[in-house]
């Protein structure tokens, strides 16, 4: 099994999440595999998946939300695709 993909923070990341809308506590994007689990997570609530390109490669912007930054709940926020 091969190590995971380095983890690269954007420098053009938005002031809010392009997805939801809030505020986020961080940013990170990925080319590779990708595992999720929030399950009792002490820092953060919810993770917006938001794919963009970078340099004509796909990639997968990763927007972390603290518990206070995702008040409420957020299948009430959800944004319809494109």
């Amino acid at each position: 099994m091969s190590p995971p993909a380095p983890t690269r923070i954007p420098d053009d990341a938005p002031e809010h999440c392009p997805v939801c809308g809030d505020a986020y506590g961080s940013v990170s994007e990925h080319d590779a595999g990708l595992m999720v689990n929030l399950r009792d997570n002490e820092r953060y609530r919810r993770v917006c998946f938001d794919p963009v390109a970078v340099d004509g490669e796909p990639r997968v912007r990763f927007y972390h939300h603290t518990h206070d930054q995702a008040g409420g709940d957020p299948a009430d926020r959800a944004v319809a695709p494109e």
